[in-house]
């Protein structure tokens, strides 16, 4: 599944070569699995809408939509701005889902469950094979319709100290479990959650309330540097995860301990060890991770 890396280098993708434009076509699939919100009623709200930009929350891609074209006036009489937000378009990719920036002459993938044609010519694409992903529409100035969508958990990227430790106080949960717990901390999966947890020098199956502050400290920068990085490499591709572009990421080539059972540590030279812990497979070094 793609974690908060991918989610956030397809996000930006996206927005680099949407934002700003128009949708004026929307085709769905006929799969009812990707569907939080009807499909008729997401392509009767996507219809004419303008981009404002697509961002992350969590592990989920948030595309903000401006009102349609001669949409309602402000109290003065003049329009709203361009940036006004009315509606928004969420995708979660699921276990295999894809979002891709195309063009409409570019061939057409055996799994794909939405095409979002816009005024510039390009094309949004959702693919997925497996069906795990959703797609979700709110019109947020509809009354009795959900709010904006916020995720559950906190952001890795942005928490600070105190909150981050706060978190785990008092809990009985693996420190692994804890960080794939998405009400939480939003984003961060099993890839992450081993690299971060390698780096800060714990043992994934550490009781949470019984880390030290300083250890929680060292997991908190660990974190948040081993998900910037990942960033900048545009993420791991291990399975199906790709760019908004259809590029593969970097950031596997530099895994430590994820899915390296067996292999050598790149720090001590001790082999990789592989447990399970709250049903994820879970790679750490022993010699390295107290």
């Amino acid at each position: 599944m793609p974690e908060l890396p991918e989610v956030e280098t397809i996000a930006r993708g996206v927005d680099a070569r949407v934002r700003g434009d128009q949708i004026v076509d929307v085709w769905f699939g006929s799969h009812r699995e990707p569907f939080n919100t009807p499909a008729k009623l997401q392509a009767r709200g996507l219809q004419e809408r303008r981009i404002v930009s697509v961002h992350r929350i969590g592990k989920h891609i948030v595309m903000e939509l401006g009102l349609r074209p001669g949409g309602p006036a402000t109290a003065g009489g003049s329009t709203k701005p361009d940036n006004e937000i009315a509606a928004q378009w969420i995708v979660h990719l699921g276990m295999t889902g894809r979002l891709l920036v195309t063009t409409p002459e570019a061939e057409v993938a055996k799994h794909t469950h939405a095409r979002l044609t816009l005024k510039s010519g390009r094309e949004i694409r959702f693919v997925d094979p497996r069906r795990f992903g959703r797609l979700e529409f709110r019109d947020l100035r509809k009354r009795g319709e959900p709010a904006g969508f916020e995720a559950k958990g906190a952001e890795p990227l942005k928490i600070g100290a105190g909150e981050f430790a706060k978190l785990f106080r008092g809990r009985k949960l693996a420190v692994k479990a804890a960080l794939l717990n998405q009400t939480l901390m939003a984003g961060v999966g099993n890839i992450y959650a081993d690299e971060s947890l390698f780096r800060a020098g714990i043992r994934p199956r550490r009781r949470s309330g019984r880390l030290t502050g300083t250890q929680l400290e060292k997991l908190r920068i660990a974190l948040k540097e081993i998900l910037e990085h990942a960033i900048r490499l545009g993420g791991s591709s291990v399975s199906d995860y790709v760019d908004a572009e259809g590029v593969r990421g970097f950031f596997q080539l530099e895994h430590c301990v994820y899915q390296r059972t067996g292999e050598p540590c790149r720090t001590c030279g001790k082999p990789i060890k592989r447990i399970v812990v709250a049903g994820r497979s879970t790679h750490y070094c022993a010699h390295c991770q107290r």
